[in-house]
């Protein structure tokens, strides 16, 4: 495809040119030239997905490509239609010897176009995976392009990352600019850098990995003929995709070598390559009102990888979020997922730097880009050489929000500043104070409130999570501009009939304040007091505890678990969830969560203040063991109450801790 300005191909000359061994030996590939044995291919007589590659000799890659597909098998089923297009020396003794091929032979040379039309009309699955026989996958090749079917209603096609053997990326999704002139995103740039690391839209995919719904390639006719032998029908397939409301995604964790010449794109007088600048003008005739409203030829790469989002959100967190350990990792993920959803191309900055890559892979499946080292750092030189194109930056937690703010003023000084306390940490610092009588941790607790009350004020807005919290801003600073920016979960519903549920549950990791000082009164009063009713009760503690504390804490009855990967299996089985919390502030998500899955709490004052729970309505309140016991016995005898709690908790998270109402929130801030 075309190449975009002088700027952006002087740089890609110089890294083609750049000197680097032939193969990364990181990469998990095969090597090509081997000695024939015969193989047999795990495929389906009922595929999910039809694997159709087109060959015109180069029989000793096609071999390497089927080999690949046999080493990383994936869970879905698949068939391999592999089209011969008249190669000069019939493949078909060789391929014979592969169980699970089926093979056609076009009688003439029809070229890409017309291998990949003739393979796609005798597929057999719903899907249709156009692969090039020069590749080989990797793992996850195939279910992740399908996970992105499966997570995105409107995907129409998903493309995979296309790398180089020697390691550097050829492909992260094209652009397509107004006078129909492409460019390959990423092209020999490192292929795991953060602008290359999460899913988006795009404007069209190589057709070297492609996958479709057969009848959505049946719908818009397969690859157009006029575009013969090849060059520009995977970019036509797009727009003729997103004509009918669907969209094009390029899938990063589908990873797929191609051994495509790396410097085949320079001359484009000889061979296939001609057919790109033919090509090139039926393809602006085609489609040159949609054109219209593709970036002007010459815009800065940056600003066409946007081209189609609302603008650019930073957020920043002290760390990367993690679901599966506390509640604010939960319910960031959420705001990071409303917003791309919501149109915004978003970056998260983890202040600490660090990011696994199952933490990326997460983020990535998000559309969320993540600034890790070593790619980033140094976070004021980020947002010096990207502070003018942000249209929002949203700081979490007064820790983290007191070091960039200045900066944000400084190098983005056109971006909203959003302030998200999390929770007030003042107001639960002032309280874990109270109960210790610590006077060193009151003196924090007042350090924590000028700290968090100065970021109110100097933000633009303010985001707190419960409406208590709301409601002392207001008089607090009424100046200050704050909204409900609250809990999100889904509604997973009531899972076993009470009778069939026992125990106890309490969800939440020890690193929180208010979680270890929980799990210590139940092992000190609660347990023991239940105990004494009901010998055989057992109180499961779900989230981090260190191991030296473990050996304390050990006593019958109370089962340490740690943190466990699905929370499903233990609150659909648990006969109530405990939210003992003695201080505290926010909305607590171990409620939420528990009432998410239909799941009734018992809790403390502390633990239901800003949750718009009512005692006895949709929670059972507590105060000491004693209410404690007594909640316990009323819910284990009395199946009404907790049908009655159960059914509506479920109500309470519908009505105020949506993804609807948290995306209401941010609709009415950023735009």
């Amino acid at each position: 495809m075309a190449l975009r300005g002088w700027r952006g191909t002087l740089a890609r000359v110089r890294q083609e040119f750049a000197r680097r061994p032939a193969l990364d030996d990181t990469l998990p590939m095969g090597p090509v030239d081997v000695p024939f044995e015969p193989f047999a291919l795990p495929t389906s007589g009922q595929p999910c997905v039809s694997v159709v590659i087109p060959t015109y000799g180069k029989l000793e890659y096609t071999l390497a490509c089927l080999r690949s597909l046999l080493r990383h098998r994936p869970d879905t089923s698949f068939e391999v239609v592999v089209v011969d297009d008249a190669s000069p020396e019939d493949p078909s003794p060789m391929l014979a010897q592969i169980a699970g091929v089926r093979l056609i032979r076009n009688a003439a040379n029809l070229g890409f176009i017309g291998s990949c039309n003739a393979g796609a009309s005798v597929a057999l699955g719903e899907f249709v995976l156009f692969l090039n026989n020069d590749t080989q996958v990797t793992p996850n090749w195939l279910d992740g392009l399908l996970k992105c079917f499966s997570e995105h209603a409107d995907c129409g096609i998903a493309g995979s990352r296309l790398i180089y053997p020697d390691g550097r990326l050829q492909e992260a999704g094209g652009l397509i600019f107004a006078d129909g002139s492409c460019w390959n995103c990423g092209r020999f740039e490192q292929r795991d850098a953060p602008s290359w690391q999460y899913r988006r839209e795009v404007d069209y995919v190589s057709g070297a990995s492609l996958l479709i719904r057969r009848t959505t390639f049946e719908q818009v006719g397969g690859f157009d003929s006029r575009y013969m032998p090849a060059y520009y029908e995977d970019a036509d397939l797009a727009f003729a995709v997103r004509q009918l409301g669907l969209k094009v995604y390029y899938e990063p964790s589908s990873t797929v070598i191609h051994f495509e010449g790396i410097s085949a794109g320079v001359d484009l007088t000889t061979g296939m390559k001609r057919h790109q600048v033919t090509n090139q003008p039926k393809f602006v005739s085609k489609w040159s009102e949609v054109l219209g409203g593709q970036p002007p030829a010459g815009s800065p790469l940056g600003e066409a990888l946007r081209w189609h989002r609302k603008g650019r959100v930073l957020v920043v967190d002290s760390m990367t979020p993690d679901p599966s350990r506390d509640s604010g990792s939960l319910r960031l993920t959420a705001i990071l997922k409303l917003l791309d959803e919501s149109g915004w191309s978003t970056s998260f900055l983890p202040d600490d730097g660090r990011a696994s890559e199952t933490e990326v892979r997460a983020l990535g499946s998000l559309g969320i880009e993540v600034l890790r080292q070593p790619w980033v750092d140094n976070a004021p030189q980020w947002l010096r050489e990207h502070g003018t194109s942000l249209h929002a930056v949203m700081l979490c937690r007064h820790t983290v929000a007191g070091q960039y703010a200045t900066l944000v003023r400084k190098y983005a000084p056109h971006a909203r500043l959003l302030f998200d306390t999390v929770d007030l940490h003042y107001l639960r610092e002032q309280r874990a104070a109270e109960i210790s009588g610590s006077h060193a941790m009151a003196r924090q607790a007042l350090a924590s409130r000028k700290s968090e009350l100065t970021m109110i004020e100097n933000a633009d807005v303010t985001f707190v999570v419960s409406p208590h919290e709301q409601e002392m801003l207001a008089r607090e600073l009424p100046r200050a501009r704050v909204e409900l920016l609250t809990n999100i979960h889904e509604v997973h519903g009531c899972g076993q009939p009470h009778g069939q549920r026992k125990d106890l549950v309490f969800i939440g990791g020890f690193g929180h304040p208010p979680n270890s000082d929980a799990v210590h009164w139940i092992a000190s009063e609660l347990l023991p007091a239940i105990r004494a009713i009901d010998s055989h009760v057992l109180v499961h503690v779900l989230g981090d505890v260190p191991n030296d504390v473990r050996a304390a804490l050990k006593q019958p009855g109370l089962e340490l678990h740690g943190r466990v990967a699905d929370l499903a299996p233990w609150l659909d089985g648990a006969l109530a969830s405990l939210a003992p919390l003695r201080f505290g502030a926010g909305v607590k998500g171990k409620i939420n969560m528990a009432m998410s899955f239909g799941l009734p709490v018992i809790a403390t004052p502390t633990a239901v203040e800003g949750m718009r729970l009512q005692d006895g309505h949709d929670v059972l309140v507590a105060e000491d063991a004693t209410g404690f016991v007594r909640a316990y016995e009323r819910l284990r005898h009395d199946q009404a109450l907790w049908a009655k709690l159960s059914q509506h908790g479920l109500d309470n998270i519908r009505a105020h801790f949506s993804a609807k109402a948290a995306a209401q929130t941010l609709r009415l801030v950023l735009e």
